[in-house]
């Protein structure tokens, strides 16, 4: 599967469609030339790995009593270190990221996820290292 966006549930954006495409196509083309006998050297690639799912502050009722802070609203995929703010109350208390290492969160304030009780996902930034990659013929 490929899931491609951000785009609001129930709508279909070109730009994204067109994203899509591109991405399904150089899959195809690597199905292709790997089928052929094309040998694909060793590489590393950065990639996030999902850390953990985080909730919005809520009261001991369940309610939400905290929205994403305006820093890192639209902040996706980007660097969040100690100290940078996370959240703001209703009353315009900052409650700051603490965490003992620098993530980089994603799905912030995904409509999509409030019934999921999910804020944002936190992830790390690692790498990953591939050996060449060639079609054995027997």
């Amino acid at each position: 599967g490929v899931e491609v966006g951000p785009q609001p549930q129930g709508v279909a954006r070109a730009d994204v469609l067109d994203k899509m495409r591109k991405i399904v196509k150089h899959g195809l083309d690597f199905v292709q030339l790997f089928n052929e006998g094309k040998e694909f050297p060793p590489c590393t690639i950065e990639v996030y790995k999902i850390m953990e799912k985080v909730d919005y502050p809520r009261n001991k009722n369940g309610e939400i009593i905290a929205i994403i802070h305006p820093k890192l609203q639209d902040q996706d995929w980007q660097p969040l270190k100690n100290g940078d703010p996370l959240f703001l109350t209703l009353d315009g208390e900052v409650i700051p990221y603490q965490g003992n290492c620098t993530v980089y969160p994603t799905f912030i304030n995904e409509a999509a996820y409030y019934e999921k009780k999910q804020a944002f996902v936190k992830t790390e930034k690692i790498k990953l290292t591939a050996k060449h990659l060639r079609l054995s013929v027997s």
